[in-house]
């Protein structure tokens, strides 16, 4: 992972199918400045029974004849020729290909296209196998943790470092598995208590409408940020409704970009270099209220403080007063040391 904010935009399975779609999802990715553009891999019958029903999100958002998980994501799956000719098209659009497996099988199949890092959805943090899997392959992990309580969290982690992972190959993502998730359902504290209770680096999935609450993630110290994405929110499917679109994809990661900069000084509270030129010209320095003959004892009533700044202090004010003049001086000059004896 690089040192700035990892951006995943999370394409999951809003290509409905569709090739050219999933190509143009990658398209508006890139153009956003993403990291990454992520998919999901998956064979239907190895995730879902057939009798599992939709979720009440899956159902309201993508109505069909079926009220079944496994018929919706039957229709949702990529194949390896497809794996091979997305991940072909992301390296000349300019931006990386990812992916999230659900199952052991699918954890060795993504690792066989060469993936650096493995992305764990929220339904798995509780899939032994699957998380002992992760750990064995050993390279990084970033995990999201919807629907999940601290401790479940930190069996997760514990499980993974157990079986060989090094906690600083594992990055924890706060998240809400609800599309979209309500404002007052976000709770960003958590993501720092998921990395005070666990020493890991932290991060946010979010979904929620808009783009603030990634953006305020960053702000608090998120390292890694995904976000749904789609070329058009009325399109149906189950994750649609609940996604940027590719103009508000392109506003999050500016948004992003800004914030890190504005967060990554030293801390130390200074004169940035772009304000030092106007010290002088917002500031003041004593200056003369009226004209004052030489050898006078210069009183409160005497003095105004003006800009420019290029003088002497008003916090020098009580010092000033009660000195006495060395030459004539007239109305609203600039007081300057060898004015005074």
């Amino acid at each position: 992972m690089n040192s700035s904010v990892l951006i995943i935009a999370e394409a999951g399975v809003n290509h409905n199918g569709s090739m050219r779609m999933a190509k143009q999802l990658i398209d508006a990715a890139a153009a956003a400045g993403a990291d990454f553009v992520k998919f999901q891999s998956f064979k239907a019958d190895r995730l879902v029974s057939k009798e599992a029903k939709k979720a009440e999100y899956q159902s309201t958002n993508f109505k069909e004849e079926s009220d079944t998980q496994f018929q919706m994501l039957k229709n949702l799956e990529l194949s390896d020729e497809q794996h091979t000719e997305l991940i072909q098209y992301c390296n000349q659009a300019g931006i990386r290909f990812f992916s999230t497996a659900f199952d052991t099988e699918g954890l060795d199949y993504v690792n066989s296209l060469g993936f650096e890092q493995f992305k764990v959805p929220s339904g798995e943090i509780t899939n032994y196998p699957y998380l002992k899997r992760l750990a064995e392959i050993g390279k990084p992990v970033i995990l999201s943790t919807g629907m999940a309580s601290l401790q479940e969290v930190a069996d997760a982690v514990t499980l993974l470092t157990s079986k060989g992972l090094s906690k600083k190959d594992v990055s924890v993502l706060h998240c809400n598995t609800e599309y979209p998730t309500p404002m007052k359902d976000v709770n960003l504290k958590a993501m720092l208590s998921i990395g005070k209770e666990l020493r890991v680096n932290v991060g946010y999935s979010d979904h929620t409408l808009g783009i603030e609450v990634p953006i305020a993630a960053v702000a608090l110290g998120a390292t890694v940020i995904e976000k749904h994405f789609t070329l058009d929110r009325s399109l149906p499917g189950p994750d649609h409704a609940a996604s940027l679109e590719p103009d508000e994809l392109k506003a999050m990661v500016a948004g992003i970009r800004n914030i890190e900069q504005a967060i990554s000084g030293d801390g130390i509270k200074k004169p940035s270099a772009s304000e030092t030129k106007n010290i002088s010209i917002a500031r003041k320095s004593i200056h003369l209220r009226k004209e004052v003959k030489a050898d006078s004892i210069l009183k409160e009533e005497d003095l105004i403080p003006l800009r420019p700044g290029d003088g002497i202090s008003p916090m020098q004010w009580e010092t000033i007063i009660g000195k006495r003049t060395a030459v004539d001086l007239p109305f609203g000059h600039k007081l300057k040391p060898e004015d005074l004896i």
